[in-house]
């Protein structure tokens, strides 16, 4: 497991953007080991998959509701979720998490089960 930290959230109003990060105190090397992931909950609702991105950063994957609004991408030390065109919706908890990249599988990606490690969370407001 690696320790996860996101950071970036905040209040803003419908049709504004923002960007979320999440770092992590292991090493580049360590780092470049996993798949990662976002997913984002909100009281009493199941946490829900919002992207992932592979170890090596050449695979990507979105849920339908963000497609086309949202952009995932990493480097050595930190993954970016770039949300544009945010909509009420959109409010919740982001929370980044991490796999072991044994292999890349859609289905692991998008599966909150699969990921060993999880950052705290941070809160994103969207007001309309």
């Amino acid at each position: 497991q690696i320790q996860l930290i996101e950071t970036g959230g905040g209040m803003v109003q419908a049709g504004d953007s923002l960007r979320l990060s999440c770092s992590s105190s292991s090493s580049a090397r360590t780092f470049r080991t996993y798949n990662l992931g976002w997913f984002r909950q909100t009281p009493g609702k199941e946490r829900e998959f919002v992207s992932a991105i592979s170890w090596n950063g050449q695979t990507a994957f979105y849920a339908d509701s963000v497609k086309d609004r949202f952009a995932i991408s990493r480097d050595n030390a930190e993954m970016f979720l770039q949300m544009d065109r945010l909509t009420p919706e959109d409010t919740a908890v982001y929370y980044c998490a991490a796999q072991l990249a044994t292999r890349v599988s859609e289905r692991l990606l998008r599966a909150s089960t699969s990921y060993e490690s999880w950052g705290q969370g941070t809160q994103v407001t969207v007001s309309s």
